[in-house]
């Protein structure tokens, strides 16, 4: 086999065992010198294998860890009532979800204006991060007004879930009330829990819920990563 087509043909072979399932959506390939080893070349032909690989989205390669299959992209709509279990299981996917701050302190100004509270009022901070079978789609930050949600922080660390922590603090039902989309760059600290590289594109959501009364109950940010996550638009 010519030279020049060797890193082809490693290309080909492992996409078509991604292709068989054989590497999960998420899941980490070989390392360079393992695949040096299977294939009998040496790294520099594995890397270019790879590159040609990430370079038409198939796997992303991640600092110190590794190189790992890039997951299809999760549809998620934008409508009046956005819940991102329904979003996700819709799209064939399974999702979960990791809590990483759960903190009641003071608001500032500019939680406070969109939740109709003084700057200086109580609130909830809830941070996390959302995944698609098992891939990092999204970083999140939901604040809430205490006053009105007292227990809200117990429930959602007993329940895990924001919709379900707000029904059984007497929010039944919410709904969206505006919805800000603006396009960003990854920064580190989000790119390292994306598993992005940094500087990757992420979509910013700035949004308001509120309750069947009309008063807000969440002021939400949430960073999607660009090439995982398709934004629909609902109509009212």
């Amino acid at each position: 086999m010519a030279r020049s087509a060797l890193w082809r043909e490693i290309a080909v072979a492992l996409e078509a065992e991604i292709g068989r399932g054989h590497f999960p959506p998420g899941g980490r390939l070989p390392t360079e010198a393992e695949l040096s080893a299977r294939f009998g070349v040496n790294r520099h032909t594995v890397r270019h294998a790879l590159a040609d690989m990430a370079a038409r989205g198939l796997v992303h390669a991640r600092r110190g860890a590794g190189v790992f299959v890039t997951g299809r992209a999760a549809d998620y709509p934008l409508g009046r009532r956005v819940r991102f279990h329904q979003a996700v299981t819709a799209a064939g996917m399974t999702p979960s979800r990791k809590l990483t701050r759960i903190e009641t302190r003071r608001s500032d100004a500019e939680e406070a204006a969109p939740l109709q509270i003084a700057p200086g009022d109580a609130v909830h901070v809830i941070e996390g991060v959302s995944m698609a079978d098992g891939q990092p789609i999204a970083l999140f930050r939901s604040v809430f007004p205490a006053a009105p949600l007292p227990d809200l922080p117990r429930v959602i660390e007993e329940t895990g879930s924001i919709t379900a922590a707000l029904a059984a603090c007497g929010v039944a039902d919410y709904t969206r009330d505006s919805t800000r989309i603006t396009a960003k760059a990854a920064k580190p600290v989000q790119a390292l829990a994306l598993q992005i590289r940094e500087g990757a594109p992420v979509l910013r959501s700035v949004a308001v819920n509120v309750d069947g009364t009309g008063r807000p109950v969440e002021y939400g940010i949430t960073w999607f990563a660009g090439d995982r996550v398709t934004l629909t638009v609902e109509g009212r």
